[in-house]
């Protein structure tokens, strides 16, 4: 039996369980506010077009965090194996780079693999209806919708709804949290939202922004309390930024909460052993500069001096030990986090005791949700796209199970 099916939200999540619930035979309209979907999808390549993780499924798992227990069966249900082959049966290859992150081949960019795929919706019936703003529920069952070309409004009646309308960060794709206040007015509690995956704010002096301005450091690690990760940062004139700075941002934002600065400690030479860190820190310095000692010895060039001389009293280089447990433990007194706007992504949204097992709304059966509207959140390096395609395509295994109950 066919259904019809209203999907509000044109960005993975939305589009992916269009396609499952089209590919079952059921009518599918997708309503997007903007002028064209997938505007974050398309924003999300700008940086290196990773699809998905290729590391084991145990291991991916707890990459969401408090929820992963949810995760497992949804990434179960579409893996990111499921992902490379839907990909691949649009025509995109895709291959494992060297940190385990999944991309198209570099000849393919993500409009291309967007273009296919609205080929495919359209080869299955899907209508896209851009320009049309979800404005909130109606009766039982019915949706308000306007058109913003027009000006129209209008009620419709689907058999089944799914809500993928996205977090709140990067407003300008569509991503603006405007659904909140219409959730909440048929009684679903929702989570505030916070930036997650973002750059934090330390209040570096003007002597420093002037003279390092932005500089990255390589092969380092991070700590916030008990976690710590290896990679890049980029010292910024606001503060720092890069993959390690976002991994740690839960634990940040916590820290934080408690209204003091947070305690993120730099190791500058992670591949040391203490012992070995100060062998080399125990060379004579002959009168050399901390700098010119520091280049030499360890490699360290700019702009760690500087950055030694911010953070530190000169009584830290002044030895070797003082100095080994500096530069193994830098303190980097984070005041705060940027903007929820400028993040990648957003924890908050709808907990998931508001939906049951197949995400649907407790409040409003055949209402179903997916994607960042759930109060969730992952590391970047594909685990956030993942968990909204899998989340789409788990709604939709729900929508049609529903649909199919509701009529027997």
């Amino acid at each position: 039996m066919s259904f019809s099916i209203a999907v509000v939200g044109g960005g993975p999540a939305g589009l992916l369980a269009a396609q499952r619930l089209a590919e079952a035979g059921h009518r599918v309209t997708v309503y997007e506010a903007q002028a064209t979907v997938g505007r974050k999808f398309l924003v999300a390549g700008h940086g290196g077009f990773n699809l998905t993780n290729a590391e084991p499924l145990a291991a991916f798992e707890p990459r969401y965090g408090p929820t992963q227990t949810r995760f497992a069966a949804y990434l179960a249900h579409f893996s990111p194996a499921d992902l490379r082959q839907w990909a691949a049966d649009l025509g995109i290859p895709t291959f494992v780079g060297t940190s385990g992150r999944v991309f198209p081949l570099d000849e393919y960019k993500p409009a291309q693999l967007l273009r296919a795929w609205l080929k495919r919706l359209q080869a299955l019936g899907v209508t896209l209806k851009t320009r049309h703003r979800w404005l909130g529920f109606v009766g039982e069952k019915e949706l308000r919708l306007r058109d913003d070309t027009s000006g129209e409004e209008v009620v419709l009646a689907p058999d089944a709804t799914l809500l993928a309308l996205g977090g709140a960060s990067w407003s300008k794709t569509g991503s603006d949290g405007r659904w909140v206040p219409l959730v909440e007015a048929i009684g679903v509690a929702t989570v505030p939202f916070a930036p997650a995956n973002c750059g934090v704010e330390i209040q570096w002096s003007e002597f420093f922004k002037t003279k390092v301005g932005r500089a990255p450091l390589k092969n380092i690690a991070l700590r916030c309390g008990d976690q710590q990760l290896r990679g890049e940062v980029l010292l910024t004139d606001y503060g720092l930024e890069g993959t390690p700075v976002y991994a740690l941002t839960p634990a940040l934002r916590t820290a934080l909460a408690h209204g003091f600065p947070a305690p993120l400690l730099l190791d500058l030479k992670p591949d040391l052993s203490d012992a070995q860190l100060l062998q080399k820190l125990g060379q004579p310095r002959s009168g050399k500069s901390l700098a010119v000692f520091l280049a030499k010895a360890l490699h360290l060039g700019p702009p760690v001096p500087t950055l030694l001389r911010e953070v530190a009293p000169p009584e830290a280089t002044a030895t070797p030990a003082a100095l080994a447990h500096l530069l193994r433990q830098v303190p980097l007194p984070v005041t705060g986090l940027r903007p929820l706007d400028e993040a990648i992504s957003t924890a908050g949204g709808i907990p998931f005791a508001e939906v049951d097992d197949h995400l649907m709304l407790q409040r409003r059966p055949g209402t179903f949700v997916a994607g960042e509207m759930l109060d969730w959140e992952a590391p970047t390096g594909g685990y956030l796209l993942q968990g909204c395609f899998s989340t789409g395509a788990w709604a939709a295994q729900g929508i049609a199970a529903w649909l199919t109950s509701a009529t027997a």
